[in-house]
C-alpha cells in the first residue's frame, strides 16, 4: 500500500528528529540514567569513589578509559587506572595525582552542529529519491501517452475503407437485384464479410494469410461485377505462407490502390496478380497491376502511407514497403516482412 505523501514527509521528519536526539544524547544515557559516572561523581566526589560505584553497577568502564582498570578487591585504595578516556574531565596533576576539571562546553555545540548535518543529509538523500521518482513516473507517462497515439492512430488506419468502393458496389447489387437475384444476395454475402473483417480488424494486430485473402477474393469478386471481363485476377500463393501473420487489410488495400490507379484508369481494364512465398527469411507479399506510375509516387497517398505506417508500427522498422514501375506495363507493390518476429 502506497502511504500518502504528506505522510511519508511526516514520517521522514519524524526519523530524522529522533535519530538526531539519538545522536546528541546518545553519548550522555548511561550518566543520565545512573547518576554514577566519572563526570557526575567529579562534581561532588572522589574519583575513587566513583570507580567503585561503576564496579558494583558493572557500568562498561570502556566509555571512560582508553586501558582496562586494575582493582584491588580489597580496598578501593589500591585502585590503580592507567589512563581515563579525554572530555570526562579528569587529568593528572603535576604530582600524579587526579584532578576534576569541568569538560569543555564547546562540545554541546559540536553535537547541535552534528546533528544538522545529519538532518541536511537526510533531506539530501529524500530530494534525491524525490527527484529520481518522479523522473520515473513522468517516463512511465510519456511512454503510455505515446503508446495510446499509436494505438489510436493504429485503429484510424484500419478503420479507412473507401467509400467508393462501398457505394460502387451497393449500385452493382441493386443492379443485380432484377437481373440476377441469386448473384445479388452472394455479392451482399460479399460486401457484408468486407465490412465485417474491417470493423473487427482492430481487435487484433495480425491475421493468418488465408483469412486476409479470403477478404481480397471477396472484394475482387464484387469489382468483378463493375469491370466484369476487363478486370483479370491471378493468383500465386505459397501454400506454406497461409499461416504466416499479416496486418489486416493490408493486403485488400493494396489491391484496392491498385485498381483504383491502374485497372480504372485503363479503359481496357487490365490484370491483378497476388504473390506470396518466402525468400531469405523473409516472407514478401506482391501486388502487380497493369498501368505505370506516372512522376512521382505520392507517398501520402492513403494506400501508401496507410502500408507504410502499420508496418513500422508491427515490426519496429524491420519490415518494408516498395512501390515501383516494372517493365513498360507494370506496376508492382512489394511487402517485405520478417518470418519470426
Amino acid at each position: 500500500m502506497k502511504l500518502p505523501s504528506h505522510k511519508v514527509i511526516m514520517l521522514f521528519i519524524i526519523g530524522v528528529t529522533v535519530t538526531g536526539l539519538t545522536v546528541y544524547y546518545g553519548s550522555k544515557a548511561t550518566a543520565v540514567a545512573t547518576k554514577t559516572s566519572l563526570v557526575e561523581y567529579g562534581k561532588k566526589e572522589n574519583l575513587q569513589k566513583a570507580i567503585k560505584r561503576e564496579q558494583q553497577l558493572n557500568l562498561a568502564s570502556t566509555n571512560y578509559y582508553k586501558e582496562n582498570i586494575s582493582t584491588s578487591k580489597d580496598s578501593v585504595r589500591n585502585v590503580h587506572i592507567l589512563s581515563i578516556k579525554k572530555g570526562t574531565g579528569w587529568f593528572r596533576g603535576k604530582n600524579g595525582d587526579w584532578q576534576y576539571e569541568e569538560p569543555h562546553k564547546g562540545r554541546f555545540w559540536w553535537d547541535i552542529i552534528f546533528t544538522f548535518i545529519l538532518v541536511a543529509l537526510w533531506l539530501l538523500l529524500y530530494m534525491v529519491w524525490h527527484f529520481v521518482e518522479a523522473n520515473r513516473k513522468d517516463q512511465v507517462d510519456r511512454l503510455t501517452l505515446e503508446k495510446t497515439v499509436k494505438e489510436l492512430e493504429v485503429k484510424t488506419i484500419k478503420s479507412h475503407i473507401n467509400p467508393h468502393f462501398i457505394f460502387n458496389s451497393l449500385n452493382s447489387i441493386r443492379a443485380l437485384v432484377d437481373e440476377n437475384p441469386q448473384r445479388a444476395r452472394k455479392a451482399i454475402t460479399e460486401l457484408s464479410n468486407i465490412l465485417r473483417s474491417s470493423m473487427q480488424v482492430e481487435k487484433m494486430e495480425t491475421v493468418p494469410l488465408h483469412k486476409e485473402l479470403d477478404i481480397v477474393k471477396d472484394y475482387l469478386a464484387l469489382e468483378q461485377m463493375r469491370f466484369e471481363e476487363r478486370l483479370q485476377i491471378e493468383l500465386k500463393i505459397d501454400e506454406d505462407t497461409l499461416e504466416q501473420p499479416v496486418p489486416p487489410m493490408m493486403l485488400q488495400t493494396l489491391v484496392e490502390n491498385a485498381i483504383k490507379h491502374g485497372i480504372s484508369k485503363n479503359i481496357a481494364g487490365g490484370f491483378i496478380r497476388i504473390c506470396s512465398d518466402f525468400k531469405d527469411d523473409n516472407h514478401e507479399l506482391v501486388v502487380q497491376n497493369s498501368g505505370q506510375i506516372i512522376g512521382e509516387i505520392n507517398e501520402d497517398g492513403f494506400g501508401i502511407k496507410s502500408t507504410q505506417d502499420r508496418l513500422r508500427f508491427l515490426y519496429q522498422g524491420k519490415a518494408r514497403f516498395e512501390i515501383k514501375n516494372v517493365g513498360g506495363n507494370m506496376v508492382e507493390s512489394k511487402v517485405i516482412m520478417p518470418v519470426n518476429y
